[in-house]
């Protein structure tokens, strides 16, 4: 976990209030007190959606058919399949995109299709559908245009695609525009307001599609075997694209993500099992955080330095010795990403301070650089916003046309105040909290003047602040062995459903802080309160330790994990914050 007290923004502490309902609520599920407050505040005060939400169940998703445009769709790609047409798969470059074109991909190469698969290079072609790579689809024979996680927006491209005798069908989440493309079928969560799941991921969604076309296949009243044993395989793959995705961890997304977890260990995927490895885990404990940060980041690897088709090769692959080599270099292409993203935020950072963008009337920031990888400023944007919470977009120049990825905090819709801005652009897309877009480099300085008075707008009253939202003030003492494990069972965790949080209040050192780390940025401490004592450990806040040695009392926010080295397991406290008394 990043150090957030060694950012330039201070945290303001919100220590969820304790409800007189957790003690009735404990007790109904049989739980500690302390796991129902956690639920309470993932606002599930009832039993039963409690109950649920502890133990989700495969029964509980939502029919496929529910979902809008599926069952036109799916009537689309079983008739192009009886009439062997040749089908593509055209994906996202993000893991959310790659586990959806995996899902499709595997279930058509079962039920005999002629299908291929296509994913944009991130530099040389951007994000979504474009008009070039319908002609070269075209070009290679595609009668049926599969989209999956992009499309929404594609007016033009889709209107090409019809002219040069491709049909196409249209899976996407993001948001859609005023005018709908001229496809086949949309299959879109948000396209009926009824519909009880409207932040599914892509990986969602194209899941849900490939569910429907298997029922079309059914013999009788229940799916083949190989059938269910690809739907239980595509669990996995929807439930690693859901969590990179960082949609909403509760109800439909929680069940899949959940389950896609479980069913990792028994996966027959060549692919998943090699990545698992490659990332010296074990398939048995890989849960959100792994995914999140050990095996989305080499997936995402493949799209951000060179070309994503490696990693859905790497999860289409049969062949073991094939998955290792690309797994392998996966691996070693994200650890040169990691070097470029500290290389860009370090100068990045030095330019905001140089340049006063961290000023207190600054409300944005926007930087650009021709050296700085395309592929890799989107997360360095995420890191700034962790610094110094403004809405930030970074872009790169160095190809003439300036790509840039914006990422955004709470309340300040990105996507909207793109679109307000949009005379100085030459494309955008996203969302609320992240965004990309493409500008002239001489549109560049314009664009920031914009895009700032834009937030000025938003922000008339007063900035926001960068909040921590704590679930409970606790004691040392509370964190048994019976409540470690049962806040196993809030897994998985993400948006929606973070990780608990904690913070005890008035601890003393019990030994003098030590710095760790190659850079000695990292601090380990050990601290008491009147009800025991435990080791922490502060990534990030090595700067923080003469401040430790110079007061009697302070503050730790947190989140309690077992830690193991050599041979023996201690609880320990990995810190989110400090404040001082």
């Amino acid at each position: 976990m990043r150090n957030i007290a060694a950012g330039m923004q201070k945290k303001v502490w919100q220590i969820r209030p304790a409800s007189r309902d957790a003690a009735k609520l404990a007790q109904s599920l049989n739980i500690s007190p302390l796991v129902a407050q956690i639920l309470i505040n993932r606002q599930l005060d009832q039993t039963e959606p409690a109950r649920a939400f502890l133990s989700p169940k495969l029964s509980d998703l939502i029919a496929p058919e529910q979902m809008f445009g599926i069952s036109e769709a799916a009537a689309c790609i079983r008739q192009a399949i009886e009439s062997r047409k040749k089908i593509s798969i055209y994906g996202d470059y993000d893991v959310d995109g790659i586990t959806s074109v995996a899902i499709l991909w595997h279930l058509l190469q079962m039920l005999g299709a002629q299908v291929d698969y296509y994913i944009p290079h991130r530099i040389d072609e951007g994000y979504g559908l474009n008009s070039d790579a319908v002609r070269r689809l075209a070009a290679g024979g595609t009668e049926l245009l599969i989209t999956v996680d992009c499309g929404i927006t594609a007016v033009e491209p889709v209107r090409l695609a019809r002219e040069m005798g491709i049909q196409t069908l249209i899976t996407d989440h993001h948001q859609p525009g005023a005018v709908l493309p001229d496809a086949a079928a949309i299959v879109h969560p948000r396209l009926d307001p009824a519909y009880g799941n409207p932040h599914s991921a892509g990986a969602m969604v194209a899941f849900k599609l490939a569910w429907a076309v298997a029922n079309a296949y059914k013999k009788g009243v229940q799916l083949s075997a190989p059938l269910r044993q690809y739907l239980l395989n595509a669990t996995t793959l929807a439930g690693i694209g859901t969590i990179a995705d960082v949609v909403d961890l509760r109800g439909e997304n929680r069940v899949l993500a959940g389950y896609g977890l479980k069913a990792l260990e028994a996966s027959n995927l060549v692919g998943i099992r090699t990545l698992v490895q490659t990332a010296e885990l074990y398939a048995a404990d890989v849960n959100s955080y792994a995914v999140a940060f050990r095996l989305a980041p080499m997936l995402n690897a493949a799209g951000r330095m060179g070309h994503a088709r490696l990693a859905v090769e790497l999860l289409t692959t049969e062949s073991e010795v094939r998955a290792i080599q690309i797994a392998q270099y996966l691996k070693d292409q994200n650890r040169l990403r990691q070097k470029y993203q500290l290389d860009i935020f370090k100068q990045a950072r030095q330019r905001i301070v140089q340049m006063g963008l961290h000023h207190p009337d600054r409300k944005t920031i926007v930087l650009a650089d021709e050296n700085w990888h395309t592929g890799v400023i989107g997360i360095v944007a995420a890191r700034i916003v962790d610094d110094f919470y403004r809405p930030t977009i970074l872009i790169n120049t160095g190809e003439g046309i300036g790509q840039g990825s914006g990422r955004s905090i709470e309340g300040f819709n990105l996507h909207a105040h793109l679109e307000a801005c949009s005379d100085y652009l030459i494309s955008f897309g996203g969302h609320e909290m992240a965004a990309g877009l493409r500008i002239e480099p001489s549109r560049i300085a314009a664009f920031a003047e914009a895009f700032e008075a834009s937030a000025e707008q938003a922000f008339r009253e007063k900035m926001p602040a960068s909040c921590l939202t704590i679930d409970a003030e606790v004691r040392i003492a509370d964190f048994t062995e019976r409540l470690m494990k049962e806040l196993n069972y809030l897994e998985p965790f993400g948006q929606g459903n973070p990780k608990p949080l904690f913070a005890v209040r008035g601890v003393k050192l019990i030994a003098p802080p030590r710095k760790v780390g190659a850079r000695s940025d990292h601090l380990q401490l050990s601290i008491a309160d009147a009800s025991g004592a435990v080791r922490c450990i502060g990534f990030g806040m090595g700067n923080l330790e003469k401040k430790l040695l110079e007061i009697d009392t302070f503050s730790v926010a947190f989140e309690p994990q077992y830690n193991t080295y050599n041979g023996r397991t201690d609880l320990q406290f990995v810190l989110s914050d400090i404040q001082f008394e």
